[in-house]
This record gives C-alpha cells, sequence and structure tokens, in this order.
C-alpha cells in the first residue's frame, strides 16, 4: 500500500491536529462505551472521560515501548468486560471493585510481560510457524466481519432513549455518513482523502439534527435521531466552570479506599477473571500487528520487536487502567482508519493520545462525542471494518487455495468466526476470533505434513 504518510513522517502542525483528531472520532466512542456498559450491568460509576485519559496514557506507553515504530492507538478492550464485572460481583463495596481493575490490569499486564520475555529469548520464528499467512489472513478478515453485525446494528439505532426512531431514517443517516466518507476519501483532493472521517461524521450529523429538528417541531417521534441529553445535563446547574472544564473520576481516586477490605480470596477471583483472558488478547494482538504490518509493509514482530509490543499493550494497559479501569488493547478501528487515510504517521498517533488526556477534561467535547448518534458511528464502521477485513483478504491472496489443506485452514476459520463460535468457562469466554484462531492453527498442524498436489 503506497502510504501518503510514512510512519516517521510528520505533518504540519495544522494537518496534525485535524487527524489526530479524526483518529479520536474513530476510537473514541467505543472507548467510552466500556464504562457505560460495566456501569448498567453493575451499578457502578465508571468515568467515560476517565477511560478515554487512560486510553491516551496507555498509547503513549505502547508507542514509547514500540520506538515509535507502530502507528496504532490503543483503547479500551471489550474483551475484558466479564473480567471487570467480576470485579464488582458478590456485593462487593464500590472501593474494593474498582481497586480490583486495577489488580485485574496488572494480572493482565504481567501475561504480556511474561510472554514478551519468553519471546526475547525464543525469537517470533515460532510465531511465523505456528500463524503462517493461511491462518492470520483469515483472522484477520474475521476481525473486521465478527463486527459487521455491529456496525449494521447500530445503523438501524436512534439516540434518544425511549422514543421510537424510524429505522428508515436513522439507516438514511448512517447511509449518507458513509457515503460522503467514501467519497471523501476516493475522489477528495489530498486534505480531504487524509480526513474522511470527520467530514463523514459531521456530515451525518447535521442531517440527523435536521430530522431531529424537524421531529420535534412536527411532534414526530419517528424523525427524532440527535439525543442532546449529553448538552442538557451540562447546563443543568446552571453555567459554570464546570460547564466547560472537569476533573475525570479517576478509577484510583477510589480504588485506594478499598485496600482494607482487600484479601486473598477475592484476589484469587480477579486472577481468574482477568488471566486467561490476557491469553485469549494475546492472539488479537498478534493478528493486529500483523496486519499493520502489512499496511505499513514492515513486519512489527521483528522490529522493533513482538516482546516490544506485548511490553507496550501490556504495562500501556496496567497504566490505563489505573486512571480509567479499563484494560486497553490495539484498536481495529485505528488500524482501519490508517489503512484507509493511508496515514501511518506515529506524530499523528501521539497527537491523538495528547488530546485524548486533554479532552478528557473538557466537557463539551465528551458531551459531543456521546451525542453522536449510534446509525451515524454505525456509517462510518461500514468502512472501518470493511477495510480491516479486506487487509486480511489480501494476506490470503498469498496463499496457494488450490491445495486442499490451505483451503481447509482458511475454510475453519472464517466459519469459526463468522459463524460467532465462542466457548465459556464460568466467567471467561473465548472470543470468537480467538476460537477461530486456534482452531486454525490445529488444523494447519494437522494439515501441514499433506502434500503439495494440487487438487
Amino acid at each position: 500500500m503506497k502510504l501518503v504518510y510514512g510512519v516517521n513522517d510528520k505533518p504540519k502542525f495544522a494537518q496534525l491536529i485535524i487527524y489526530a483528531i479524526q483518529q479520536l472520532l474513530a476510537i473514541m466512542t467505543a472507548t467510552l462505551v466500556v464504562p457505560v456498559i460495566i456501569n448498567g450491568a453493575c451499578g457502578t460509576t465508571m468515568s467515560s472521560a476517565a477511560a478515554l485519559f487512560g486510553a491516551g496514557i496507555g498509547t503513549l506507553v505502547y508507542i514509547a515501548f514500540t520506538q515509535k515504530k507502530s502507528p496504532v492507538f490503543l483503547g479500551s478492550s471489550f474483551a475484558f468486560i466479564g473480567s471487570m464485572m467480576a470485579a464488582f460481583a458478590g456485593g462487593v463495596s464500590m472501593s474494593l471493585g474498582f481497586l480490583g481493575l486495577i489488580i485485574g490490569a496488572i494480572f493482565a499486564g504481567l501475561v504480556y510481560v511474561i510472554i514478551a520475555i519468553i519471546v526475547k529469548f525464543a525469537g517470533v520464528n515460532w510465531i511465523n510457524k505456528l500463524m503462517p499467512a493461511v491462518v492470520i489472513g483469515p483472522t484477520v478478515a474475521i476481525i473486521g466481519l465478527s463486527l459487521a453485525g455491529n456496525a449494521i446494528s447500530d445503523m438501524s439505532k436512534g439516540s434518544i432513549p425511549d422514543v421510537a426512531t424510524s429505522p428508515l431514517i436513522t439507516i438514511l443517516c448512517g447511509l449518507i455518513t458513509l457515503l460522503i466518507t467514501v467519497i471523501c476519501s476516493t475522489y477528495g483532493k489530498k486534505t480531504l482523502k487524509l480526513i474522511p472521517f470527520i467530514i463523514g461524521i459531521l456530515g451525518g450529523y447535521a442531517v440527523s439534527a435536521i430530522f431531529t429538528i424537524i421531529g420535534f417541531a412536527a411532534d414526530v417521534d419517528a424523525l427524532k435521531v440527535l439525543n442532546v441529553a449529553p448538552f442538557l445535563a451540562l447546563v443543568e446547574n446552571g453555567i459554570t466552570l464546570n460547564t466547560f472544564l472537569s476533573v475525570p473520576d479517576f478509577t484510583f481516586m477510589t480504588a485506594f479506599k478499598g485496600f482494607g477490605e482487600l484479601n486473598g480470596a477475592y484476589v484469587s477471583t480477579i486472577a481468574v477473571a482477568y488471566i486467561p483472558v490476557a491469553f485469549v488478547v494475546f492472539a488479537e494482538h498478534i493478528a493486529d500487528h500483523k496486519n499493520i504490518s502489512s499496511i505499513i509493509e514492515t513486519d512489527l514482530l521483528e522490529n522493533p520487536g513482538l516482546h516490544r509490543t506485548l511490553l507496550g499493550d501490556g504495562i500501556g494497559s496496567i497504566v490505563g487502567a489505573f486512571f480509567g479501569g479499563c484494560p486497553n488493547t490495539t484498536y481495529g478501528e485505528s488500524v482501519g482508519c490508517v489503512a484507509i487515510t493511508r496515514n501511518a504517521s506515529v506524530a499523528t498517533i501521539i497527537t491523538a493520545a495528547v488530546l485524548a488526556i486533554l479532552i478528557a477534561f473538557i466537557s463539551p467535547f465528551i458531551a459531543f462525542v456521546n451525542s453522536i448518534p449510534s446509525c451515524v458511528m454505525g456509517g462510518v464502521c461500514m468502512a472501518l471494518y470493511g477495510f480491516i477485513a479486506v487487509s486480511g483478504l489480501k494476506m490470503v491472496q498469498q496463499v496457494n487455495l488450490n491445495l486442499n489443506k490451505n483451503l481447509f485452514v482458511v475454510s475453519v476459520i472464517l466459519i469459526a468466526g463468522i459463524g460467532g463460535l465462542t466457548l465459556n468457562f464460568g466467567q471467561i469466554t473465548i472470543t470468537s476470533i480467538a476460537c477461530a484462531l486456534i482452531l486454525g492453527i490445529i488444523t494447519n498442524i494437522i494439515l501441514s505434513k499433506a502434500k503439495d498436489d494440487e487438487e
């Protein structure tokens, strides 16, 4: 892929800020929604702004460990949602639950540190043999395809609770967002090609706002798409300094109050909830880095090395959870943004991380992001997730599918992943991506001795 900006390139300052905001918009909704899910399920008070701050800090840690060679943003990991819920299970006090989030992130991070040490001394050749293109290509494709349902589901949703917005209207808003993004990326001049998501989101937001205004004026619920509640919440007690600036409720501010209640049984529960999931996310870590490697045409598992990417991811997760409670992981949305815009500048990622840290204190911006309709983000994600899937299919092009042994490996991975094969062991869930990858590795090992005669 011909990049507009390479890994070491640095755009001009004004452009850098715009490109960084685009990266933020690509990952921000997913990062902010993880605490919302935990709050809804456990009745907690996790802060979305703190999660964004933690993602920014975690990304900077990752960039430092990878020697500024890997252009990817870290965000709140969905894989650990069940683990995070376990921290608040059993009627534990609120402070102990927040302490559990930090302890859990430490356990997960230590898994990465241990694997990194092993990789440092054993090298990565065993990884390449265990996960050749015939395995990793369809797995990367599955990462995108497994999210397809989320994008389509979001496109059929409005954002106002208890209001029956017409799916036809929301899908129209989502498709307009998608078309604006695609047109900017394809027909736009250089600058527009580099910021198609910003233009697409703003265009979709404007269309949804027009429908919403008409809906309220005509008292037609079907046309009400845009939720202004996040803005109203800012001014419900009058306009003060807190309306514009506020300090997020960082995890450590509550967690350290729970030390007196900490006991071995609770720590064991957290360890069991987090450690196995870390091994699952390790598989996705490999797939993400193989994907971004194919985009920038540099094998990140060799340079700066898998041990460095693991350390960056693991330590970044620990630091991020200390502030935001959520373990972090490399985001497919970030990789998709790099692929579509062809902007692999690490300077853009660093700037996005710094902006995430600063924006966490700016209440109106957080309110704006929370007000972006699901259908608008669904339209953008159709492009993002699609590009992730296509990146994996490009890897499959290197594979001779005339050989039955390769055909079976790819088939098993695609069907297991698209079909949603998951395994549950108590509170531990092995995701469809991890199941597909593990099944693909096993199938490839079994068939690797087969003759190469084409059928």
